[in-house]
């Protein structure tokens, strides 16, 4: 049984403990992609074969789906900055060992308990919420999430960098050591956040299936982004394919270049968070979801390597990253404005849904751009926004 006790009167917290949640999600985030164009060199030294190449990215994807279930929800019940210094120490420790491990069974481990502890930022996100005035809640969540979005956008091209001049154990290196700095400091900076709700463990996981079975706006809220997320992982799967391929036969570092692109795009996190603060989520939702289907349908004009091309895929990218991004945030505002007690259970559901949506649209993506090509593949992309788009139309206004 739980049972709540009654809130306790909480002082305002600055803009500057916000910003440092921001930087925070997007360090932490971060390591979820650092491998992602390093495969083929790890593979290499590893001597792991190319069938189980892909295992180094999906064994970190499924170590963090495990924790978005099994341990955000524990922010509901523990005291928030400690669970986040906790999984951040872990967190640092194995990707010291993934710096220097010689055995690829070892390697798969550490990448799999590498998205287990980088679910600490998805403890931060309510944690950011419960440390808001519902007038500025969304506001704070977007600029934090701007953060975790531009941890996610950066990520790839740091890492190629980095293993360019210095070789892929560096960005293991450098994340274990700023990771552990930033146990530090989050430790000594942040206030402490002890939930209302004492639960035991077996019985607050068990509530997780009715809460997602009782509430709409979580439900809604996980199918739009569920698709929405899907195109996104799609898009920036198989890009890279066409960019260095024969029709525009960029390096990596060119391509590593095109993925800042996207960075911009998490411009419109804070933005949506400010709409959501007004009362306009679901005007704001319909021009989120358009921008995705938009971002999408460009790329099919392109024929050839040409400049013109070059420039439509820049801007599908900045449009796509907008739209994902907004989204994402104008449903975290929805979902954290239906209780504090459960708000890390929502958002560990929120986001294992979609997560799985992004798992999908990555394998459908690659799979339809081998066999079948670009274009197939961005119709698959333009599909599942459309999706949602025409749920979207059923939401009472």
């Amino acid at each position: 049984m739980s049972s709540i006790a009654k809130p306790k009167m909480e002082k305002p917290v600055s803009s500057w403990i916000m910003l440092v949640l921001a930087i925070a999600c997007g360090v932490i985030v971060a390591n979820l992609y650092y491998a992602q164009p390093l495969v083929g060199p790890i593979s290499s030294t590893l001597e792991l074969s190319s069938g189980a190449a892909g295992l180094i990215v999906t064994l970190t994807q499924i170590g963090y789906g495990i924790g978005l279930l099994l341990i955000v929800p524990l922010g509901d019940i523990l005291e928030n900055r400690k669970l986040v210094v906790t999984l951040l120490l872990f967190t640092a420790v194995v990707l010291a060992i993934a710096a220097v491990v010689k055995s690829a069974t070892l390697l798969l481990a550490a990448s799999l308990f590498i998205g287990l502890g980088s679910v600490a930022a998805q403890v931060l996100v309510p944690y950011a919420a419960h440390l808001s005035p519902d007038a500025t809640r969304g506001r704070n969540v977007g600029n934090v999430m701007s953060g975790l979005l531009l941890g996610i956008m950066l990520a790839r091209p740091i890492s190629s960098i980095a293993a360019e001049y210095m070789g892929w154990r560096a960005i293991f290196v450098f994340s274990a050591a700023i990771i552990f700095v930033l146990a530090l400091v989050l430790g000594k900076l942040l206030p402490p956040r002890q939930p209302m709700t004492t639960t035991q463990y077996p019985i607050l996981l068990k509530s997780m299936l009715h809460l997602l079975k009782t509430t709409p706006v979580l439900q809604r809220r996980a199918i739009y982004h569920f698709c929405v997320f899907g195109t996104f992982s799609l898009f920036w799967t198989t890009v890279p394919m066409l960019l260095t391929g024969p029709i525009f036969n960029f390096s990596q570092k060119e391509v590593a270049l095109y993925a800042l692109v996207g960075v911009s795009g998490a411009v419109a996190a804070p933005v949506a968070g400010r709409f959501a603060d007004k009362g306009w989520v679901r005007p704001a939702t319909g021009f989120a979801l358009a921008l995705v289907i938009i971002s999408v349908i460009f790329p099919l004009m392109i024929q050839s390597g040409s400049t013109l091309s070059l420039v439509i895929l820049v801007i599908s990218a900045i449009l796509l990253d907008m739209g994902v991004s907004a989204n994402l945030v104008l449903g975290q505002r929805a979902i954290f404005s239906l209780g504090a007690e459960f708000r890390s259970r929502l958002n560990g559901l929120y986001m294992a849904i979609f997560f799985a949506g992004g798992a999908i649209g990555s394998a459908t993506g690659g799979w339809a751009y081998a066999v079948f090509g670009w274009k197939a593949a961005l119709v698959i992309g333009i599909a599942l926004p459309t999706m949602a788009m025409i749920y979207y139309a059923t939401e009472k206004k």
